[in-house]
C-alpha cells in the first residue's frame, strides 16, 4: 500500500514537472545559459565578425575597462540620469497618488490620463518627443519659449540639456506607474488609523507624514529598486533621441554595452561592462533595502 502511494505521488510530480517543462526550457535558453556564456566571454576576446574561437584573456577586458575613459564618461551619465530620474518619479507618483486617493467626480479620468504614457511604446513616445524637442525654431518647445521672448534651445543636441531633456520625457513617462503603486499602497492604510488621527486633531499634512508616508515604506522600496533599476538599463529613449550624443554626453552604461557589442562585435568587453553593471545593481539595490528598512 506504502509503494502504491509513493508511486502515485511520484506519477504526479513528473505530471507538475512536464507541464512546467516550457518554462524551464525558455528559462534556461533565453536567461541561464546567456548568463552563463556572457560571464564566460567576459574573461575571453570574442568578436562575432570572427569563426574563431574565444581567446582566454583573464582580467584584462576588466582592466582596460577600468582605464576606459568612454566608460567612466557613461557611468558619470548613468549616475547622473539616475539621480534626475528616480527621486522624480517617486516624489510625482506620491503626489499624484495622494491628490487622487480621494473620493471625487472625474477621478477615474485622473487616474487614467495620468497612467496613459506609461503604456504608450517607449519607441513610439521618443519619435514624438524628438519632433517637440527639435532644435528648429519652429520645434514645439521652441515656439513655446517664444511666446515668452526666449530664443530656441538645442534640447537634444545641446551638451547641457540633453541628457535633461531625455530624463525628462523618461519620467513623464514613467510617474504614472509608481502613482498606481502607491494608490494600491494607500487602499491597504487602515482606515481606522486615519479616524483615530482625526479624533487626536490632526490634519491633513500630520496624517500624511505620520501615517500615509511610514506605512507606505515597503511600496516605496519596490519603487525605489525598481526605479534605480530601470535608469541604470536606460537605453531606448537615449538611442532614438539622441544615439548617445552630442559627442558622448548621453552615453549611458547600456549604450555604451550595446556599441561595443553590436556595433564593434568586441563581445568579451560588452560582456566585462554587462557584469559591473550587474555589480553596481546588486550593491545599490542592497543598499537601498537596508537604509529603508534600517
Amino acid at each position: 500500500m506504502q509503494s502504491i502511494k509513493m508511486r502515485k505521488k511520484l506519477k504526479n510530480y513528473f505530471v507538475s514537472y512536464i507541464f512546467c517543462l516550457p518554462a524551464y526550457a525558455i528559462f534556461a535558453i533565453f536567461i541561464f545559459i546567456p548568463i552563463v556564456w556572457s560571464f564566460f566571454l567576459s574573461f575571453h576576446e570574442y568578436s562575432l565578425l570572427s569563426f574563431e574561437s574565444p581567446g582566454f584573456v583573464g582580467f584584462s577586458n576588466y582592466i582596460a575597462l577600468f582605464k576606459d575613459p568612454v566608460f567612466w564618461t557613461a557611468m558619470w551619465n548613468t549616475l547622473r540620469y539616475s539621480i534626475m530620474y528616480v527621486p522624480s518619479v517617486l516624489i510625482l507618483g506620491f503626489f499624484f497618488a495622494l491628490m487622487l486617493d480621494g473620493d471625487f467626480r472625474g477621478r477615474n479620468f485622473f487616474r487614467i490620463s495620468l497612467f496613459f504614457p506609461v503604456i504608450v511604446s517607449m519607441v513610439v513616445a521618443s519619435i514624438v518627443w524628438s519632433l517637440i524637442l527639435s532644435a528648429h525654431p519652429m520645434g514645439l518647445a521652441n515656439r513655446f519659449l517664444s511666446i515668452f521672448g526666449i530664443p530656441p534651445q538645442g534640447w537634444l543636441s545641446d551638451r547641457k540639456l540633453a541628457l535633461p531633456s531625455v530624463a525628462m520625457v523618461t519620467i513623464w513617462k514613467s510617474f504614472g506607474y509608481s502613482m498606481l503603486i502607491y494608490l494600491a499602497g494607500m487602499q491597504n492604510i487602515p482606515k481606522e488609523l486615519y479616524e483615530s488621527a482625526s479624533i487626536d486633531g490632526a490634519n491633513k499634512l500630520k496624517k500624511t507624514l505620520y501615517i500615509t508616508i511610514p506605512m507606505l515604506k515597503p511600496t516605496t522600496l519596490f519603487l525605489s529598486i525598481t526605479s534605480v533599476i530601470g535608469s541604470f538599463q536606460v537605453f531606448t529613449p537615449i538611442y532614438i533621441m539622441t544615439g548617445g550624443g552630442p559627442g558622448y554626453a548621453t552615453t549611458t552604461i547600456v549604450n555604451y554595452l550595446y556599441q561595443k557589442g553590436f556595433n564593434e562585435f568586441e563581445m568579451g568587453y560588452a560582456s566585462a561592462i554587462s557584469y559591473i553593471l550587474f555589480s553596481i545593481l546588486l550593491i545599490l539595490t542592497l543598499v537601498q533595502k537596508k537604509s529603508l528598512k534600517g
